[in-house]
């Protein structure tokens, strides 16, 4: 009892100076904003920390006109042009829909029974606009997470609802991608059987078969936490990534299922530096210099392979993925945190004390 009693404590001892550790390994200390020590963002042409925008993962700023119009006069129309306007089979279309459903559902959140009214009269005045039907299906996902537990009969209700919506929204724009995406976290939140889940999976590739946000939703599902196991899930990254033609980023997913796997409290001192993350990472890394630099789900690569290059140490890689996000965070792994500007920026001081402390400067730092 007494030995199972000193690994509990350890195991709490080590997720408390984990993060100490790894920040003082190689000489590098953390210190406070404003010390005469501290990196200065401004050196390398970075953004502050209460700047940082946590809406998007890059920038989109057709997008963020069109958010500012409707959150500030709080007509629809303009959100439905410019959806209409967007490519169905892209993935900018998708990270729009997102983007809109996310801004009523906070709007509601912060005030309740009021915030969103833009989106309830987009469906009330244009039952018939596919672009309205796929928000307000994303909307209702969002808000199942947002304001009620997994499992409970508040959380499948609303994933019902969020079916039958995604079902309407398909109807009214066939051989779009997008409704079935967003049924995908519905089947992952409402317990679909594998074989229901691949029947939407199936309407999804039909349409759009490299789309790297509709995998990154699929593998959710595969993830330990929910309806698969760390084998099923790697394979279905490791498949999708082997199929990929040159210059799609679902090369790095596999990335993506070993953070979706990471341990809660790592006690092997090179874990990050063992084979299999290590094959992860420089999938990552081939993805994103053979990818379009226009790509808009590059950003989501390189914000996660920030982590992975800083917990390994590789400094001068994590800078040089850094100089290309900074500024917009809305991504994993970020979006998990209570605050993600905070947790980015402590990311971002480690890669910067890391690279100076082994010779990097601003002026060493490529753009």
């Amino acid at each position: 009892m007494e030995i199972l009693w000193f690994l509990i404590a350890l195991c709490m001892l080590t997720a408390v100076i984990g993060p100490l550790v790894l920040r003082r390994r190689s000489g590098i200390r953390q210190v406070a904003p404003g010390s005469p020590d501290a990196a200065d963002p401004d050196t390398y042409g970075f953004v502050r920390q209460e700047e940082q925008d946590i809406r998007l993962p890059g920038p989109d700023q057709d997008l963020l006109d069109v958010l500012e119009v409707v959150q500030r006069t709080q007509d629809w129309r303009a959100a439905s042009q410019l959806l209409a306007g967007t490519p169905k089979e892209g993935e900018v279309r998708w990270q729009r829909v997102q983007a809109f459903a996310g801004a009523a559902s906070v709007e509601l959140q912060q005030q309740p029974g009021v915030g969103g009214a833009w989106l309830r009269a987009w469906r009330l005045d244009s039952p018939k606009d596919a672009g309205g039907a796929q928000v307000h299906a994303e909307f209702l996902v969002q808000q199942a997470w947002r304001s009620s537990t997994a499992g409970t009969d508040d959380f499948r209700i609303i994933l019902e609802e969020a079916r039958t919506v995604c079902g309407e929204a398909a109807l009214l724009s066939p051989g779009d991608p997008v409704p079935y995406i967003a049924e995908l976290a519905v089947g992952r939140g409402l317990g679909y059987s594998h074989e229901q889940f691949d029947q939407v999976w199936a309407k999804v590739i039909d349409r759009a078969p490299e789309h790297m946000g509709a995998h990154l939703a699929a593998l959710h599902y595969w993830c330990e936490k929910w309806h698969g196991s760390r084998e099923e899930a790697d394979h279905f990254a490791t498949t999708a990534a082997a199929r990929a033609p040159h210059g799609s980023l679902l090369a790095a997913l596999p990335l993506f299922a070993v953070y979706e796997h990471l341990p809660e409290v790592n006690l092997v001192q090179s874990f990050y530096r063992s084979e299999v993350v290590t094959k992860a990472m420089e999938g990552a890394l081939f993805a994103v210099h053979a990818a379009r630099p226009d790509d808009p789900m590059l950003a989501h690569v390189r914000h996660l392979l920030v982590l992975f290059l800083v917990r390994s140490e590789r400094w001068a890689e994590a800078m040089n993925q850094l100089v290309h996000v900074d500024g917009h965070i809305g991504a994993l792994p970020w979006t998990l945190s209570g605050d993600p500007a905070a947790d980015y920026t402590v990311y971002r001081n480690l890669a910067v004390a890391g690279y100076e402390a082994n010779g990097g400067s601003p002026a060493t730092l490529p753009h």
